[in-house]
């Protein structure tokens, strides 16, 4: 055959169905087309083949030996078609395979650590694979099917979810610091004190931002070490190096249990709330959009397709 063109693969399915019910009407019938759109259609087809297919009178219709040929070959052809599209539905309803995911700690932390137990027993059969980084990520390009960063870097070209509502930040303390070094009153004081500097994914010094609309300030603030990770942080904002600058709910157990404070409780910053993002307008694997639902559930958000 010349090359294949788009309405190929209708009108062979429109042959093979007339084959099949040796009738013109019955496959009208089945196909839900008049008969003289099949008629055409076979035309259309003869004409294009260069060669009969069909032996038609008014009571039967039988291929012939060339269309019975054909017959056969393109029936197995569309078995293995519907053979493949029942196994992409299968996966679509009950996913397996591996699903990768490229996520910074604190999305680890408070986001998929807790959407594990749900996950993994409603997929088995999905194998989850989940790199932590902070570093800025190409997913497409390191293999991943998607990532999860705060709504703000989401890099561009790439379609984003919001897992959570917007995340507040806050300036901690230890009862112990706070009682030996005082307590800031304004952002101005923050130079006066012990810092625990915040690394970026870069590695760049991230500086402190308090308030939010017109009062916004940005503070570069000193301390006795710089950390990119989280729990470090809080770690040491415990023992008392300093004072930290954190999600509110990355140390919610450390404040119920007094370990730590909240210092400048007005000047709490409200940010982008995270993101899951991947190429393409759908997830391009099945079990993404579980995942991503089970996350915003327990986040108190609806479904993804339901937000719109």
């Amino acid at each position: 055959m010349p090359a294949f063109t788009r309405s190929d693969l209708a009108d062979l399915n429109v042959f093979t169905t007339i084959v099949r019910r040796r009738s013109f009407k019955a496959a009208a019938i089945e196909l839900g087309v008049t008969g003289s759109a099949l008629s055409h259609t076979i035309r259309r087809l003869e004409e294009r083949l260069g060669t009969k297919l069909l032996n038609r009178t008014n009571r039967t219709v039988v291929p012939t030996a060339v269309g019975l040929d054909l017959a056969a070959k393109l029936e197995a052809g569309f078995q293995h078609i519907g053979a493949a599209l029942s196994e992409v539905e299968g996966l679509r309803l009950n996913p397996a395979g591996e699903l990768r995911l490229n996520i910074p700690r604190d999305a680890s932390h408070l986001l998929v650590g807790p959407a594990l137990p749900d996950f993994t027993a409603r997929f088995p059969a999905v194998r989850l694979v989940i790199v932590v980084d902070d570093r800025p990520v190409d997913v497409i390009a390191e293999g991943f099917d998607a990532g999860i960063r705060y709504g703000d870097t989401i890099p561009d070209g790439m379609i984003a979810v919001a897992l959570t509502p917007p995340l507040r930040w806050v300036v901690v303390g230890s009862p112990g610091y706070l009682r030996e070094h005082g307590r800031p009153r304004a952002p101005e004081d923050l130079k006066e004190h012990r810092c625990i500097r915040l690394l970026l994914g870069n590695s760049s010094v991230y500086k402190w931002e308090l308030g939010e609309g017109e009062s916004l300030m940005r503070i570069d603030v000193q301390g006795p070490c710089a950390v990119n990770d989280t729990q470090t942080t809080i770690e040491a904002a415990l023992n008392g190096v300093g004072l930290a600058y954190v999600l509110e709910r990355r140390v919610r157990r450390e404040l119920e249990d007094g370990g730590l404070e909240v210092v400048l409780p007005d000047w709490a910053s409200p940010g982008p709330g995270f993101h899951m993002y991947y190429p393409g307008r759908k997830p391009n694997h099945p079990a993404l959009k579980p995942l991503i639902d089970i996350i915003r559930r327990q986040h108190g958000l609806r479904s993804h397709l339901a937000a719109g």
